[in-house]
């Protein structure tokens, strides 16, 4: 079996060393809960990832949003090249779910989009889950929501190799049950295709071709047949004789995570229906009869559906029965997919995982409140006869079950929350912990000076110091409180910035929630570049940005105490200057709150260290040097022209029908390749280029 290899030119350095070694302790000493409170720039990923190849565990990490877990993902796999390292995000492009508005007496059904390659990804990380244990899967909040019995899924992951035998109906009956389609036009994941002795299959979580060469077992030549051998093709360029590779196994997992064998299915529907019977029931005595007549039809057309095709719009509101749980109990997720211990005195599995949950004081938060949210939508849907009463139990964990289910666990954050220290405290009713200071950076950086200014005329006082900073070829970051005053700062910084005999002008951007996240990757790019000089922003200047160009952070109004002035708010905002020797933060406040207060003082113990650890060792610090396109590759930087080009430029556009399908093709090509690579941003663009050029494809004439 693989183990963690961690790969990497880096050594650990600054307090890292220290932070690994004593977390690794932690670890042995079975603590159930620890925190490593990082300061920014102090390489935190980089310290998990040795802790990780020093235990040797599968490790799941949560992050709080699909780009943070995408960012991770890559690092992590910079890290660990020769294992395996997954992303596991909501599959949804677009989610609407279902739910009813009493009030106005307005329904809404559901409607999804999905990513087809992030749907690939899930069952990618899930396959490796229940056939390997050098796993780290990254994840997003999904992975504490019902993804099908992994029992069921993994008694159904069949290998095959050469030499075995193989019935054709038995074989075909077998995909039909696992979700497959067959097709007898190109394949696409979870489809196969049969052609004499040549049989061919596009698993679930690979976009590559299995073809199965057949020969006659000379024994039985009536019968079964015996795979001779096993090519793995790459769709794009096909099968090429003599250069086309040969596999000595293959792994085919179930095409839908959902897999309910026919007698489950029969045994689900009889349960489904007296459930029905018990709520009509209870409705005719409240004389709800509106409710009860729409509550029958649709479960009685949903019945008839999972009849007739094993399936149903909605079938995961009926997830207890198919599963055969218990009412009240929670479903089966990500988490139960990860290994276990034999079970404890109390009958439960204990987790045999690590996890890691990145920046804790946003992601922890975020957990625990999935679970009401959704109590609340379907608690009205079960009232008002849009479904059953089991409905309810198609939910993500409550916060008390995502406890009990994650394996030891380390939380990571420079601002670490409450819930985080209490857990890690060394007599913590949960048991003792620890929180593990990483101040000290391998740069040498140290945290900002800190300087607080009068509110009153803070714009005439900033413009002079955004002058300066521009002069030097630096960059400013400015948070405001809200939207509309980032959009009219920008208006006045840019028609009123002093004229110098160095910078004729000022280039200022905004950057909030309703800037698009294409926008939004792009402005952070031109920003680092110089193509603006100042961003603007809210809430989204915080957690997640790496900009080293930036040496100057201005707070207006740093004494509104609240969500977006509180002390964990104040010390992120801080740490963005955090990453360039000339960090500067100005605060603009009248009245010194507790957040204020507080934010400082804990700046100033960290710098304080930092400085010590500087003088002791003789280290002078340097700023961080990171290359442009990491925030955004560099061939996707003119995406939108390309996009326009299409659009608005037929000569671009091959003519022919054979140049233009083969233009597809590679378009095709290229848009997997950059979802491989979770560069999504990219793949959207390249999605709809190739939904622009299928729209000139010549229409095929009738009887044709």
């Amino acid at each position: 079996m693989p183990k963690f290899k961690l790969i990497s030119k880096n050594k650990p350095a600054g307090d890292q060393p220290k932070a690994i070694e004593t977390l690794v302790q932690g670890l042995h000493k079975n603590y159930r809960h620890q925190t490593l409170l990082g300061v920014t720039g102090s390489g935190k990923t980089f310290t998990v990832a040795n802790v990780i190849a020093a235990m040797q565990k599968p490790t799941l990490v949560i992050a709080h949003n699909k780009t943070l877990a995408a960012q991770l993902t890559n690092e992590f796999r910079e890290l660990f090249p020769k294992n395996a390292v997954h992303y596991f995000v909501s599959y949804y492009d677009y989610y609407q779910p279902e739910a009813y508005m009493p009030s106005s007496d307005t329904y809404i059904g559901k409607e999804a989009m999905v990513n087809e390659e992030i749907d690939k990804l899930r069952h990618a990380a899930t396959v490796s889950l229940l056939t390997r244990r050098d796993v780290i899967v990254v994840a997003s909040v999904s992975c504490i929501y019902g993804l099908g019995a992994p029992e069921t899924y993994a008694e159904n992951i069949f290998h095959l190799k050469p030499g075995d035998p193989i019935d054709r109906s038995v074989f075909v009956r077998r995909l039909v049950e696992l979700q497959f389609h067959r097709t007898n036009s190109d394949l696409k994941r979870g489809t196969f295709r049969l052609r004499g002795d040549t049989w061919e299959i596009m698993p679930p979580d690979k976009e590559l071709i299995y073809n199965l060469q057949l020969t006659t077992n000379d024994e039985n030549p009536r019968g079964a047949k015996i795979i001779k051998a096993i090519y793995e093709i790459n769709p794009v360029e096909g099968f090429r004789p003599g250069i086309t590779p040969t596999v000595p196994e293959v792994i085919f997992a179930p095409a839908k995570h959902f897999i309910t064998p026919k007698d489950e299915r029969m045994r689900a529907i009889t349960t489904i229906q007296e459930e029905l019977k018990e709520r009509l029931a209870y409705f005719e005595k409240q004389k709800k009869y509106l409710e009860a007549e729409r509550l029958e039809r649709r479960t009685k057309a949903d019945i008839a559906m999972m009849k007739e095709i094993g399936y149903c719009n909605g079938i995961e509101n009926y997830s207890r029965h198919l599963s055969g749980r218990p009412a009240g109990t929670p479903p089966d997720t990500l988490l139960d997919y990860f290994p276990s211990f034999a079970k404890a005195s109390d009958g439960r599995p204990q987790p045999d995982f690590l996890t890691i949950i990145d920046e804790s004081h946003v992601t922890v938060p975020q957990v625990r409140g999935m679970y009401e949210g959704d109590a609340s939508r379907k608690k009205t849907l079960i009232e008002y006869g849009f479904r059953l009463p089991s409905a309810a139990d198609n939910r993500p964990l409550k916060f008390q079950e995502f406890e009990s289910r994650i394996g030891q666990t380390i939380y990571t954050s420079a601002t670490p929350g409450p819930y985080e220290k209490e857990r890690s405290a060394p007599s913590a009713s949960s048991g003792p912990g620890q929180t593990v200071e990483q101040i000290i950076r391998p740069t040498g950086l140290v945290d900002p000076m800190i300087t607080v200014r009068p509110v009153k005329g803070q714009i005439d006082d900033l413009i002079p110091r955004i002058v300066d900073r521009v002069n030097k070829k630096q960059r400013v970051l400015v948070t405001t409180l809200t939207k509309r005053m980032a959009e009219d700062l920008t208006d006045y910084l840019t028609n009123n910035v002093q004229q110098s005999s160095v910078v004729s002008s000022v280039k200022v951007a905004y950057l909030h929630s309703d800037v698009k996240a294409l926008d939004r990757i792009r402005i952070l790019t031109n920003l680092r570049k110089g193509n603006f000089d100042v961003l603007v922003g809210v809430n989204l200047l915080r957690e997640g940005l790496d900009l080293p160009e930036v040496t100057l952070v201005a707070i207006l109004d740093a004494d509104k105490e609240g969500f977006l002035r509180s002390e964990t708010s104040l010390v992120q905002t801080i740490g963005r200057a955090a990453r360039n020797i000339a960090g500067e933060v100005l605060m603009y406040a009248d009245t010194i709150t507790g957040s204020i207060e507080r934010a400082i003082r804990e700046t100033d113990r960290r710098r304080k260290i930092q400085l010590e650890y500087n003088k002791t060792h003789g280290i002078t610090p340097k700023t961080i040097e990171k290359a442009i396109t990491d925030i955004l590759p560099e061939y996707a930087k003119d995406a939108t022209r390309v996009k326009s080009l299409l659009k608005l430029e037929m000569r671009a556009v091959p003519r022919s029908k054979t140049s233009l399908e083969a233009l597809i093709r590679e378009k095709q090509s290229e848009m997997k390749a950059a979802a491989k690579e979770l560069d999504f941003e990219l793949a959207v663009i390249l999605r709809d280029e190739i939904r622009e050029l299928t729209k000139k494809l010549p229409k095929s004439k009738p009887g044709v």
